[in-house]
């Protein structure tokens, strides 16, 4: 175990000395550091978490533990390490352990590291971190920090020859952006690596071949509404209950998100069909489904994102909307109990009839919800657009 934690203490030098991009965030990270409480950066595997915490602490004396680490895990023993960390890291002010869900009884090891007064950075690709464990042990005594793909401003900043028409079929998986004639296959590999080692071996999934058959759905069908009775019957799954927990599973790591649709009665928000997107585009091309036929879709999916990178959250304050008459608003934002603004989504609105029916979608749900905060993200279109007593900003999605 001890030449595992020397190892890391390697590690950690050499990833001190590298360059990274700063990435745009809402945080102030200085400020999250002087709070005694536990900084918890969550996202989907190979964002940018390890590297984002190793810049929130340069400059400053931190341990530092590595759980995706075998040699770690299998000598593990939580007093010996405490023990090593003092010995190889004299006076730290700072822990940072990186992926610590993988190792068992984590949550109650930080909770006695957080009483014994450490000041602990962590990193998690699990949903269920805040949901189960770390909720249940730690309630109130952290605070979270999302990290993400990167976005179409961050992408062009690192690399400045990818267009946004590359990164809206692309994504911005950080180690694709440098090297774009590897994206397909990092991302299938990647999107595979998530789905056995943060479902199938976390929750010890029997059948594999059920469990790929939902996440193929999903991927197949994002930005489109579902419900579990659907799922289960249009891949002949035997059992409802079972076709939920996977789909809950594959949320666990960051992998979709399900939005709901906006009603002030919860009862009747929860019953409402759902909406699915995926944590980046580029999952979608690599696993080949045709790009031409889905460019509304993956705009819808890169606007999505953006709005989770933006702080906005699918339990709170992110939805869509039905009007009484069924027209859809893909996107709904409240603050607090207020909306705030309307978010409609089109690739191209040249087309009348394409402009009347997103234009007349849009301002009767507005009437509905009694917001007059209206946008609407396009591919190349920037104007305003007056309709009904509302004006409706078209923007392209750069500028949005």
């Amino acid at each position: 175990m001890k030449s595992a934690v020397l190892n890391q203490r390697k590690e950690r030098d050499r990833l001190l000395a590298e360059p990274y991009l700063t990435r745009q965030t809402v945080y102030d990270f200085e400020a999250l550091l002087q709070s005694p409480n536990i900084k918890l950066l969550t996202g989907p595997r190979r964002v940018g978490k390890s590297t984002q915490a190793i810049l929130m602490l340069r400059g400053k004396n931190f341990a530092y533990l590595n759980f995706d680490d075998n040699e770690l895990l299998k000598g593990w023993n939580e007093e010996q390490a405490e023990m090593l960390l003092n010995e190889v890291y004299p006076n730290f002010q700072y822990l940072l352990l990186d992926e610590v869900q993988n190792v068992s009884g984590w949550d109650v090891w930080v909770g006695k590291l957080f009483r014994r007064g450490y000041n602990l950075v962590i990193t998690g690709s699990n949903a269920n971190m805040l949901s189960g464990e770390m909720a249940t042990v730690l309630t109130g005594r952290y605070l979270e920090i999302k990290m993400l793909p990167f976005s179409l401003f961050e992408t062009s900043s690192f690399n400045r020859e990818l267009t946004k028409d590359d990164y809206l079929k692309n994504g911005g998986y950080p180690e694709t952006v440098s090297q774009r004639a590897i994206t397909q296959t990092y991302l299938q590999t990647l999107f595979d690596s998530i789905v056995y080692k943060d479902v199938v071996r976390r929750h010890k999934i029997r059948n594999v071949t059920d469990l790929n058959n939902v996440a193929t759905f999903l991927l197949a069908n994002f930005t489109g509404t579902f419900s579990y009775n659907d799922v289960a019957d249009d891949l002949g799954l035997s059992s409802v209950a079972t076709t939920k927990k996977f789909m809950d599973y594959l949320h666990e790591p960051f992998l979709f998100y399900y939005l709901d649709r906006y009603n002030n009665k919860l009862k009747l928000m929860k019953k409402a069909p759902r909406k699915v997107y995926v944590v980046d585009n580029g999952f979608v091309s690599s696993r080949a489904f045709s790009l031409s036929e889905n460019l509304g879709k993956l705009l819808e999916n890169q606007v999505f994102i953006e709005l989770l990178r933006r702080g906005y959250d699918t339990e709170k304050s992110l939805f869509y909307y039905h009007s009484r008459n069924d027209k859809e608003t893909d996107f709904v934002v409240r603050e607090g109990n207020k909306v705030k603004q309307l978010i409609q989504v089109c690739y191209e609105m040249s087309n009348e009839k394409t402009e009347k029916r997103e234009v007349g979608s849009l301002v009767e749900c507005a009437g509905e919800l009694k917001c007059d905060n209206l946008t609407i993200v396009t591919w190349n279109d920037e104007r305003l657009i007056e309709k009904n007593g509302y004006a409706i900003k078209v923007v392209p999605v750069e500028k949005f």
